[in-house]
């Protein structure tokens, strides 16, 4: 039995948190297709044969303009050095640039493996990877390279059973059944902040956070009050949407994916509330769990 922890680090939108879920079978991160959609250090434990591997999936490495983005930064730098491995996840549809060559600088002086997976090989052609590769290969002396596609699967049995070859021999770190550390609430608020983002554009969900007001377990019905806050009117404006037609629009999506999370019929208030520079508001930041101390 080998067991251990990994850290998954990588710039913005290069499918660390759909790799995640495929190594760890069900969905735990939340997945849009704009860069910056993970904001918290998300903890998954992939029980499989012969290895318990417990995962960080951490924020995007980018060049922060906000608190919450300093922290967020904070929160994937500070994980490679408490972590057996390191898994570094790459887009093989990009050229290596300023955003990979900053993460790489970043592990330089790191004696920790690191793994490279050079993600989306369903999405060119092989001649393509080779030179990707061999780019990467001249920045940084990594313990393996694997190429693989987090949305397709291939590869992906090839990278587990590589991470698995670094750690350590010993017992679960934690019960054969747990799948992360995390409370259900915040799976709940990073359901309705997945609905966002996919349901508006510009500044708008960069500019939300969602926080959950009020649980109430019943024998048939959970009832869930939430608030999405905005930074300005005019965001509001957007989200609640002609009527309160967009807010309906995200509260039914939600509400379903909610359902099937929790196993229970559910009833979801959402509520917008404009609170100008949440972004810089270092409790509240803490209060969402955008906390590099975590």
């Amino acid at each position: 039995m080998r067991s251990g922890f990994i850290t998954i680090v990588g710039r913005p939108n290069v499918g660390k948190s759909t790799l995640l879920n495929r190594i760890v079978g069900q969905k735990v991160a939340i997945v849009t297709a704009k860069p910056q959609t993970t904001r918290n250090r998300v903890l998954a434990i992939a029980n499989l044969p012969g290895a318990q591997m417990v995962f960080f999936d951490t924020p995007g490495i980018h060049k922060p303009h906000h608190e919450m983005n300093r922290r967020m930064v904070e929160m994937a730098l500070r994980s490679l050095k408490q972590v057996d491995v390191i898994l570094l996840v790459c887009d093989v549809t990009e050229p290596l640039g300023p955003g990979d060559a900053y993460v790489l600088e970043q592990l330089r002086d790191i004696d920790t493996p690191v793994v490279l997976a050079i993600n989306k090989i369903d999405r060119v052609a092989r001649p393509r990877i080779l030179p990707v590769i061999d780019s990467y290969r001249r920045e940084h002396d990594f313990t393996d390279l694997v190429p693989c596609s987090a949305l397709e699967g291939e590869g992906v049995d090839v990278l587990v059973d590589v991470l698995a070859s670094h750690l350590a021999e010993g017992d679960p770190l934690y019960p054969p059944d747990a799948l992360t550390d995390l409370p259900e609430r915040f799976f709940v608020s990073e359901i309705v902040r997945e609905k966002i983002l996919e349901s508006t554009r510009n500044e708008v969900p960069y500019a939300a956070a969602v926080l959950v007001d009020s649980w109430e377990e019943g024998n048939e019905l959970t009832r869930i009050e939430a608030t999405i806050l905005v930074e300005r009117a005019s965001q509001r404006g957007i989200l609640v949407g002609k009527g309160g037609a967009m807010l309906k629009h995200i509260g039914t999506a939600a509400r379903k994916d909610i359902e099937a999370f929790l196993g229970t019929r559910v009833f979801l208030g959402l509520h917008v509330k404009v609170r100008a520079d949440w972004r810089e508001n270092r409790r509240l930041l803490s209060e969402l769990g955008i906390d590099p101390r975590r």
